[in-house]
């Protein structure tokens, strides 16, 4: 599949307010491709190279601002989940326990699922980056492709050491709020028909995202200079086991 397609197919499967943040791959194309052939330094390069930074930012400010509510988000969580617990549990109130847990678990699968999304979000724009630059070179002659990804390799959009961190600890805490089977019986009926409806489609975004990236990963059996960084993604056995419970609705 070519790139420009899957990216678009990514973002149609990304969440509605993240498919303005994406690279605007379409527009670097139709730069590249007014470009006159082995005549560099044309006005055409240099709005080209003006785009390219401008995308750069973009793509930095969004992933950078994403990163910051999720680590707000994710401490959030961990003191509801312990206030709950207190204010349940010593007052033997265990069916609102099941019930108040039930909805902090959606909160923590949206969570985890917006975080691999940002992930993937890196990936595909660093190989979108990465491909439009190719086009460049071989379209003008000259050799922009090695400069600009030294130039990326250290942007924060590049660097996800913190949410790959932020993800395992996610991962981590999913055994505190998913409820038990019995417990999860309790809930009412419109209240699971709720439930499962909402995070079936993070799930589903979260599933894309990933086989996009371990698509990518694949694209390559040797490791060079433009290659993806190798990254620790959940597995989809893992993805499975967050996704919520299939429940009997009437």
């Amino acid at each position: 599949m070519k790139f420009g397609k899957r990216l678009k197919e990514q973002i149609e499967e990304s969440l509605p307010e993240w498919r303005d943040k994406f690279l605007s791959y379409k527009d670097l194309k139709q730069l590249v491709k007014l470009i006159p052939e082995a005549q560099p330094c044309s006005k055409v390069e240099a709005e080209f190279i003006e785009l390219l930074n401008f995308e750069i930012d973009k793509l930095n400010d969004f992933f950078v601002e994403q990163e910051e509510k999720f680590i707000i988000r994710q401490r959030d969580l961990l003191e509801m989940i312990k206030r709950v617990a207190e204010v349940y549990q010593t007052r033997r109130r265990e069916e609102e326990y099941v019930k108040e847990m039930s909805r902090i678990r959606k909160e923590v699968v949206d969570l985890h699922g917006e975080m691999v999304l940002l992930e993937n979000y890196s990936s595909i724009n660093y190989t979108g980056l990465g491909k439009i630059l190719k086009k460049y070179d071989k379209r003008s002659g000259c050799l922009l492709r090695l400069l600009f990804i030294e130039k990326i390799l250290k942007q924060p959009f590049f660097t996800t050491d913190l949410i790959s961190k932020l993800v395992k600890e996610c991962e981590s805490i999913t055994d505190l709020v998913f409820p038990s089977k019995a417990g999860h019986q309790q809930l009412k009926q419109e209240e699971k028909r709720k439930l499962v409806g909402e995070e079936q489609s993070i799930f589903r975004s979260t599933v894309v995202a990933l086989m996009t990236m371990q698509e990518m990963r694949k694209g390559s059996s040797t490791y060079g200079q433009f290659s993806l960084p190798p990254l620790s993604l959940p597995d989809v056995d893992l993805l499975q086991s967050l996704q919520p419970p299939p429940v009997p609705i009437p």
